[in-house]
């Protein structure tokens, strides 16, 4: 497997058909490099996200961050594992507002079935927002949209 990946059409091509990245603003995979652990995926902040006037609520923040994250967990397993998560915290340093956001992530340790994932949300000037942390558990991929 080369360094960095291609972006996969099951994460921005076909995210419309199950609502999810469409309902988060998904715009595209950016990077995803096995090598490394590492996955950055670029959003876009509406105002149906937004209450306080402007502030884009936290659970998309949290969100963004974790799709991040799984990106970067599941490359480094050829997509052969999906990441369930056993715990997130997000740490929100300032308001992130409508326009593109870039969320970036890390895997930081890696045993045989668990990861240790960080990742951050940075504003179109590059400015970190939000900073998360996620122990993961690694499980077989299991294909649900074939019915039995």
């Amino acid at each position: 497997m080369p360094d960095t990946t291609a972006p996969e059409k099951r994460f921005d091509d076909e995210a419309g058909k199950d609502g999810l990245g469409q309902s988060l603003g998904i715009v595209r995979t950016l990077y995803m490099d096995a090598e490394k652990g590492r996955a950055a995926i670029e959003v876009e902040a509406e105002m149906r996200m937004c209450h306080s006037g402007g502030v884009v609520q936290g659970g998309f923040v949290t969100g963004w961050i974790d799709a991040a994250m799984a990106r970067a967990a599941m490359c480094v397993t050829n997509f052969e594992q999906t990441p369930m998560s056993l715990e997130i915290k997000v740490s929100f340093f300032a308001p992130a507002t409508p326009g593109r956001l870039v969320a970036e992530a890390w895997i930081e340790r890696r045993g045989r079935s668990t990861m240790f994932v960080e990742g951050n949300l940075k504003n179109a000037e590059g400015v970190i927002v939000a900073k998360g942390t996620s122990t993961i558990r690694m499980m077989p991929l299991i294909d649900m949209s074939k019915k039995k």
